[in-house]
């Protein structure tokens, strides 16, 4: 009998992408491999875009910290979810389930444990989400991306093995990144992204610095689904909504990124050694964890900060300036990183506990 893993996570790319990574080495050693997702979300997407990965969608409400009316009736939904993936899970047989968190995570968690399989998660941020924290007593073990996270989880639970990075990041080509976007090699390029949802305000603030931003870069903006302003069509400054296929060529042709902190794009630009400016989401509109990233990044000097209340025009083309004038600084500390890629010690450690199951 083949071995078999179910995936699980969504919500966001951060909670599908490094996903990519682990499926794509249990395959080339023979690994079948499905996905349990939400029916609208984003995994659904990017799954169904690779071809040939069965995806399997269930009902899940949305673990909110705040006051909602729909917290009366998301509780209904995720008993529903843990319901279609106990019957799933019993249908498929898989001897694990890998999850990367988000709200969809949780059901599925919990259809595993009543099967009795056996789950391995990953939390990607120095300290866990409510999703992550909720599945825990239901995990087997948790892989943390930061060592700092392990005070976070009680006995032998948690173990460090950094970030899963996707292979095909280090084999992008320069020069087809300039071809997609039209750029010429003699100027340099600056990536812009607010994460796979995008952010309203960054969108706002590159497109009101932007004369002034292309006098001196070439501009590559991700800007997030329907978010792409058709009115701004300007030579050395390309619009995407989103980007799978091609973002290996995007992140070999930028000099420099400007970019919200979630966990997984950081270390992405970490690996590939490219200076970030990094704009956290505030505490407003999050527990807070990307600005701990981005402190984190700062203080070992791989990175500028630039809080979302103190961005202007002014401040993001300061910044950005101030970013590519010490590159060689930034750089230089990301040559230095001890961060290695996970993907092969979480294989291990998935390959270990598939062999108790069995």
């Amino acid at each position: 009998m083949n071995n078999k893993i179910v995936f699980t996570g969504g919500g966001s790319a951060g909670h599908v992408t490094p996903n990519l990574a682990i499926i794509q080495s249990l395959r080339e050693k023979g690994w079948a491999v499905e996905y349990i997702g939400s029916k609208a979300g984003i995994e659904k997407q990017i799954i169904e875009n690779l071809g040939d990965i069965p995806y399997h969608a269930i009902p899940s409400g949305k673990l909110r910290r705040y006051l909602d009316l729909k917290n009366l009736k998301d509780p209904f939904h995720v008993m529903q979810g843990v319901l279609k993936a106990y019957r799933i899970l019993r249908k498929i047989k898989p001897q694990i389930v890998f999850s990367k968190g988000g709200f969809v995570s949780v059901p599925v968690v919990l259809g595993s444990w009543l099967n009795r399989i056996p789950v391995i998660i990953h939390e990607s941020d120095m300290t866990p989400g409510l999703a992550n924290k909720l599945s825990t007593p239901f995990a087997a073990k948790v892989c943390v991306t930061f060592p700092e996270s392990l005070r976070h989880f009680n006995g032998d639970k948690a173990i460090h093995t950094g970030p899963p990075i996707r292979r095909e990041l280090f084999q992008g080509k320069a020069d087809e990144g300039r071809r997609l976007c039209g750029f010429t090699a003699g100027k340099p390029v600056l990536m812009v992204m607010g994460g796979s949802l995008g952010s309203q305000i960054i969108n706002e603030t590159v497109r009101a610095t932007l004369d002034r931003l292309l006098e001196r870069y070439q501009i590559v903006h991700i800007c997030g689904k329907g978010m792409v302003d058709a009115g701004r069509s300007v030579k050395g400054y390309k619009q995407f909504e989103y980007i799978q296929a091609e973002l290996p060529h995007i992140m070999a042709m930028a000099d420099l990124v400007v970019s919200r902190s979630g966990s997984n794009s950081i270390f992405e630009f970490l690996a590939l050694k490219k200076p970030m400016l990094l704009i956290p989401l505030s505490k407003q509109a999050s527990r807070g964890d990307q600005i701990i990233n981005a402190q984190s990044f700062a203080k070992s000097g791989f990175s500028q900060v630039l809080l979302e209340e103190d961005l202007t025009p002014d401040t993001l083309l300061q910044a950005v300036n101030g970013l590519y004038d010490g590159r060689n600084r930034y750089i230089a500390a990301m040559k230095e990183s001890s961060v290695q890629n996970s993907v092969e010690r979480i294989v291990e450690l998935i390959e270990k506990h598939a062999k108790k199951r069995k």
